[in-house]
């Protein structure tokens, strides 16, 4: 007999199968928890880790394309600069996180080592700028303006500067070729942000962490032409962010180049022309405020009559905008956007509203001939028009006696238009208007464009206003209870007038109608409306949209893309009293309020048309504005504070005119001189290579002085006295 269980097996074996059992039950739950805990409980922690360990993107920017004048003359491109730059990654595996490397870094940059520190900081929700907000594996920027010392120091003693790099890289540029600025059209650029990269993510153009975008002007209007693709490397980084491996790249893909309709030689004179306007004005006494013009702002555009194509617009005051570039500096900032600027950065051409004063007439022109009221009837011309108890002055009080539409046009008699606009507010219906009221002067100014944007290829263009009746109920509303709260009835002249707009803010009065039929008011225009317009009657009836590009170009010269001029609308006017309009509006430059001005041009061989306004605004001076075109170019210009529209605008509009045709200040034509007799048809010639052929040009010197003839005839300087 043996004392051996069946199964073979004795107790102590039997205890040590029991126990290595227990153990791998256990070691098995213990996993099965260990992987609950990943994949369950903290499943979404490490899935972010597990992305981290993926691939990371280093940008190369696209080079971006250049913005061209009609000739193909740059005015924005891409200059080689030394930039400096500071690999974070690198930085981090240092023992110090880099602060030695980024301190000896300053010493030869010349700089203070926290300037270094902050812009390669992250951005993030409680870091202000500078800061970096790209990628932390792409290089960070330190200067674009690294001297070829500083770069070959840096490149020489590359052990000294781990993770520092000194590269020449494409920067932009603005070249203000012949001084011509162009500043509010061009715009500028500034870093993409979070926002915009969630919101083009997925659009057919989404933006990179490293992209610049433009802000205004054409640089924001065309970003996406202009941009480029940028070109993209990955590389396999754990979670840690070391590089284990490169997996793909993409290369860049350059931005197109624009063409635009500017001539930079034309835009480089306006721009002169309007600087020097307003430095004549603001020596100019005004008997009205008892002090000089303060001729604090002003625009001028330049068009193509036929196209709508924009040759020239220059606003002032303006800046460079290659401060922008590489990023601004708070100092530079506060001077461009600070209560004491003048805001430079508005593009007083498409966003500067005003009253535009008599240029505004021949608009009423129109309504009155729609509305039944003959163009050659006659018309009384007295040197005032009382209304109640209100009497409504003509222009410098003058009376011209019984006169027709084209010759109020000509001698801008105000009371012509008072009777006028009076006389259809009441067949309106006066302050209770009539169901289905005519309205025939708001509704024209409707159908000129006027309260709406041009369209014009620019951004953040301004529509405006027609204080019709709909905009004087709306506007009541709005401003009601204000009007009620400071209102006061007897007191001065803004308290009675809030008084009354308490009352009856909502009506169109008599003096309402009155003030808007010759410009005044509540009605505001920008000067590219007023330029639409008056190109408009140049061409026999048709507006534009207005365009400043021209046309998009590849790098490589082999896609072109035109941009055709766009018809907006009709002139609501017959052709017959087009034709009316415009001969009273030769008389204005030939016989009329702008004829001083015009001594001596060459009429017979380059027909000119004119308008003049004085716009007054309460509490401020009178706001300048001449508007004119000849069969190829229609020109509008405005000074505000600058007095009268013969008096500070057209001799500057005149000279604009002077360099486009060729004409001496005596009148004479000199072809070899005419800088664009006729507009520019063709786009600049392109090389093979995609290189574009472009011009030299000289800076502008300014007109030459008129002979003793020539200012005797043109009359004394506008010193006293007010000419519309």
């Amino acid at each position: 007999m043996t004392n051996i269980p069946e199964t073979g097996r004795t107790p102590r074996v039997q205890i040590r199968l029991v126990v290595i059992q227990v153990l791998v039950v256990s070691l098995l739950l213990t996993l099965g928890g260990r992987l609950w805990y990943l994949q369950i409980r903290n499943g979404e922690e490490f899935a972010a880790e597990a992305d981290g360990n993926g691939v990371q993107r280093v940008v190369q920017p696209a080079v971006r394309g250049s913005i061209l004048d009609a000739r193909g003359v740059p005015l924005a491109d891409n200059e080689t600069r030394l930039v400096v730059s500071a690999s974070r990654t690198d930085l981090m595996k240092m023992d110090d996180d880099g602060k030695a490397v980024l301190t000896k870094l300053a010493g030869v940059l010349g700089v203070q080592p926290k300037e270094i520190t902050d812009k390669v900081r992250l951005c993030d929700a409680e870091t202000p700028q500078p800061c970096w907000n790209g990628s932390p594996y792409q290089p960070i920027p330190i200067t674009d303006e690294a001297t070829p010392k500083q770069a070959l120091q840096i490149r020489e003693r590359a052990e000294d500067f781990p993770g520092i790099t000194a590269e020449p890289t494409a920067v932009r540029r603005y070249t203000a070729p012949g001084d011509a600025n162009t500043a509010q059209v061009l715009g500028y650029l500034s870093p993409v942000t979070d926002v915009e990269i969630e919101k083009a993510k997925d659009s057919e153009s989404p933006y990179l962490r490293s992209d610049q975008v433009g802000r205004s002007g054409l640089e924001r209007q065309y970003d996406k032409e202009l941009r480029g693709k940028a070109g993209v490397t990955r590389y396999e980084v754990d979670n840690l962010g070391r590089v284990m491996g490169q997996a793909k790249s993409d290369k860049a893909e350059p931005g197109a180049n624009v063409v635009t309709s500017i001539d930079a030689r034309i835009q480089r004179i306006a721009e002169y022309e309007l600087n020097e306007a307003l430095k004549e004005a603001r020596k100019v006494y005004d008997d009205n405020t008892s002090m000089n013009y303060k001729a604090d702002s002003g625009a001028i555009v330049v068009m193509e009559a036929k196209t709508g194509r924009v040759v020239a617009m220059a606003s002032n005051p303006t800046y460079d905008p290659n401060a922008w570039v590489g990023g601004i500096t708070a100092k530079d900032y506060a001077k461009l956007t600070g209560k004491s600027s003048n805001y430079p950065l508005l593009n007083r051409a498409i966003q500067g509203q005003a009253a535009p004063g008599s240029i505004f007439k021949v608009i009423p022109v129109a309504a009155a001939v729609k509305a039944g009221y003959g163009f050659n009837d006659r018309y009384e011309c007295s040197s005032s028009y009382a209304i109640g108890g209100q009497v409504f002055n003509n222009f410098e009080s003058k009376g011209y006696g019984s006169i027709d539409l084209g010759q109020a046009l000509e001698v801008s008699c105000d009371t012509v238009f008072y009777r006028l606009a009076h006389q259809e507010w009441q067949r309106d219906g006066g302050l209770k208007p009539k169901k289905g009221a005519k309205d025939w002067f708001y509704e024209t100014a409707h159908e000129f464009g006027l309260g709406a944007e041009t369209g014009i290829d620019l951004p953040n263009e301004v529509t405006g206003r027609v204080p019709d009746r709909q905009w004087k109920r709306d506007f009541w509303k709005a401003n009601k209870d204000a009007w009620c709260k400071t209102g006061k009835k007897g007191g001065d002249f803004l308290q009675q007038l809030s008084y009354e707009n308490c009352l009856e803010g909502n009506l169109m009065r008599a003096g309402d109608s009155v003030n808007y039929s010759i410009g005044q008011g509540d009605t505001l225009v920008t000067p590219i409306q007023m330029a639409s317009i008056y190109a408009g009657i140049a061409n026999g009836g048709t507006m534009h949209h207005p365009t400043v590009g021209k046309a998009v170009i590849s790098a490589d010269g082999k896609e072109i893309t035109e941009i055709e001029p766009k018809v907006q609308r009709k002139l609501p006017v017959s052709r017959k009293t087009l034709a009316e309009i415009d001969e009273a509006l030769e008389g204005v430059a030939t016989r009329g309020t702008a004829a001083w001005r015009f001594t001596g041009w060459p009429q017979d061989e380059i027909p000119m048309h004119a308008k003049t306004g004085t716009a007054e605004v309460h509490g401020k001076q009178t706001t300048s504005w001449f508007a004119s075109y000849t069969d190829d170019y229609a020109i509008v210009m405005t000074i505000a504070q600058g007095g009268t529209g013969s008096g500070a605008s057209a001799p500057a509009v005149r000279n604009v005119y002077n360099a486009l045709y060729g004409v001496s200040p005596e009148g004479a034509i000199d072809p070899k001189k005419a800088l664009l007799p006729q507009p520019q048809k063709s786009l600049p010639k392109i090389q093979r290579d995609g290189t574009i052929d472009a011009p030299k040009l000289a800076p502008y010197k300014g007109q030459p002085e008129p002979s003793p003839t020539a200012r005797a005839l043109a009359g004394p300087p506008a010193t006293t006295g007010r000419r519309d």
